[in-house]
């Protein structure tokens, strides 16, 4: 059979034709059900892209910058739930790739990511577009590995994807060398795996179970916290059955939105630095907290001596590393998400408990009362305000079911707060790494992987101009991305505090822009800008009508602050509700 050529499915079950490593990478990838992949050639990946170029089973997305095809896979596998796969060359290509890389881990989403590498012989001899990528990525991925041998490719291909999706999902490395790249061996996929040590835990302890309940029942003030584990594992249905069952109110982490339908009566929606006033309140007065899938960082606890410390802690996650790495925790449960809330719903509705509703009656009355207390809009301007245009951006798209991505900044975190999800998979954030630049090329992987779906990019001006490029690849592809530019002319988060925390010394970031209509028009694609509150709906339903790419730039109040707001180091039941205003026990 000649290289060139794709393997039937018989002969794939069966082959053990001898083709070189580039085709059997492609093979590998058949056979773990990659159809897409992002990427971008160069010099030692050539042989690769040689064999994509007859290849009718993987559609290769050509970005414009490494970085963007690592964010772009990330997006794809969190709108998904699948692997996304990125490939770079080496060198300059792989370092590109290295804050995606980082991005992924931290948030823990799968992917894999095949960077090219100089021959064997020459790895040590500062070679031409040499870098060490396995010690660059040994501290932000699961998992990496350095192929020396053509004949362990497929192996390392089926282990690299099975890591990347089991246990707490993140990005695995594949450093390929050019020299296995075009070495020939007999492809033979292997059937099983066998990775000692690694054995993660789904199910979670009975006893322990048992344990976690008994505390549930007995709480007067019970909170759960549902975080991004949650997303992971699919958990979201049992998650809201058994805070039903239990009537039990939820908030959620950055991460863990959509995981509990935000308009539910038992919804608190997020909490932390940015969260809501009653959810921070809420977590901090309550006596038994039942944590899911969450790493508990410095975003939702605030001052970690005075987070919850008259609660008892219950914690699911399926890392045991997390659990009680940053909170003491009384009760922990190590196993999956949705494994362990099945397992408590059925043990809960063997025993038969009595819930004390006039208890939790009272609870939620408190709550009703934190309520009364919210951020208040900080300037009295002229100019549109943030808030509404995202506000009404929810109004306009909320039946239409779009995917959301943000950049990270001010917009991000009015996004969280305004924009009502009652499912996981439509926001897409930046969380642990807080990666300017991530939403943008991460909106083009959802649009990729949902083609049938509105894919929505909510940006900052600042944000927007760091992967602006892949507006070129939303043109190529005709992607239906609509980018929704809050522009206010400054980093907005970074002058925030500057003008709270550093008396006002705006100190570089004030910044320019581009003509963001003359920018789109001159990439091929729609730009609308908006200085007037009349001008936002038209201009969305333009946008949203369109099928294709467009920018809409939307001109609003520089000075205005995101609250509430607890400041770094702070318990987060102090909370600022404006300029003015410090709300604390």
């Amino acid at each position: 059979m000649a290289e060139g050529k794709c393997i039937t499915k018989i002969e794939q079950q069966e082959s053990t034709e001898t083709m070189i490593g580039a085709r059997i990478l492609l093979e590998c990838l058949r056979k773990e059900g990659v159809d897409e992949i992002f990427g971008y050639p160069g010099g030692v990946v050539l042989h690769i892209y040689d064999e994509l170029y007859n290849c009718d089973y993987i559609k290769h997305y050509l970005v414009r910058h490494e970085q963007a095809a690592v964010h772009a896979a990330e997006g794809y596998a969190r709108a998904t739930g699948k692997v996304g796969v990125a490939l770079t060359t080496s060198g300059p290509g792989a370092t590109n790739a290295i804050t995606g890389i980082a991005n992924a881990y931290l948030d823990g989403y799968p992917i894999v990511v095949i960077t090219g590498q100089v021959s064997v012989d020459l790895i040590g001899n500062d070679a031409f577009q040499e870098a060490d990528i396995v010690g660059i990525t040994r501290s932000c991925c699961k998992h990496n590995y350095l192929v020396k041998d053509v004949k362990d490719l497929p192996r390392i291909i089926k282990e690299a994807f099975h890591i990347a999706k089991t246990g707490k999902p993140g990005p695995v490395v594949i450093d390929l060398p050019k020299n296995v790249i075009v070495q020939k061996a007999k492809f033979k996929y292997p059937e099983k795996l066998e990775l000692p040590g690694y054995n993660p835990t789904y199910n979670g302890h009975p006893r322990q179970i048992l344990n976690a309940l008994k505390l549930l029942y007995e709480a007067k003030r019970p909170v759960i916290i549902s975080g991004g584990g949650v997303v992971a594992s699919g958990a979201n249905k049992e998650l809201t059955e058994f805070a039903k069952y239990l009537h039990i109110p939820v908030a959620n982490t950055l991460m863990g939105i959509g995981t509990f339908p935000a308009d539910d009566k038992l919804s608190l929606g997020m909490l932390g630095m940015h969260g809501n006033y009653w959810a921070n309140y809420a977590v901090s007065n309550c006596d038994v907290l039942f944590a899911v899938g969450t790493r508990f960082n410095d975003r939702i606890t605030g001052s970690l001596k005075k987070f919850c410390s008259d609660a008892k802690v219950i914690h699911i996650d399926i890392d045991p590393c997390s659990i009680s790495k940053n909170v003491n925790v009384d009760i922990p449960i190590v196993g999956d998400a949705k494994n362990v809330l099945t397992q408590m719903l059925a043990q809960a509705q063997k025993r038969e408990h009595e819930i004390n509703v006039d208890l939790k009656d009272k609870w939620f009355a408190q709550i009703d009362e934190w309520k009364q207390k919210r951020a208040m809009p900080v300037v009295n301007s002229d100019k549109i305000a943030p808030q509404t245009v995202i506000q009404k951006i929810y109004e306009y798209t909320k039946d239409i079911d779009p995917i959301v991505c943000t950049e990270v900044g001010q917009h991000q975190m009015w996004t969280a707060q305004l924009y009502k999800f009652n499912k996981p998979r439509q926001f897409i954030t930046s969380g642990g790494l807080g990666t300017m630049g991530f939403g943008f090329p991460a909106a083009v992987g959802a649009a990729v992987a949902m083609k049938d779906k509105v894919v929505l990019n909510i940006a900052g001006d600042g944000s927007i101009q760091m992967n602006i490029q892949e507006l070129m690849t939303c043109v190529d592809y005709n992607l239906n991305i609509k980018v929704f530019i809050i522009n206010n002319g400054y980093l907005g988060m970074v002058r925030q505090w500057q003008e709270k925390i550093y008396n006002k010394h705006y100190s570089q970031t004030q910044i320019s822009s581009p003509d963001y209509v003359k920018l789109a028009e001159a990439y091929g694609a729609i730009g609308i800008r908006v200085q007037k509150e009349e001008e936002i709906v038209p201009a969305i339903k333009k946008a949203i009508e369109h099928k294709g790419p467009v920018f809409v730039d939307f001109i609003v109040e520089p000075f205005e602050m995101v609250y509430p707001w607890v400041l770094a180091g702070d318990p987060i039941n102090k909370v600022l509700l404006s300029n003015d205003v410090v709300d604390e026990p």
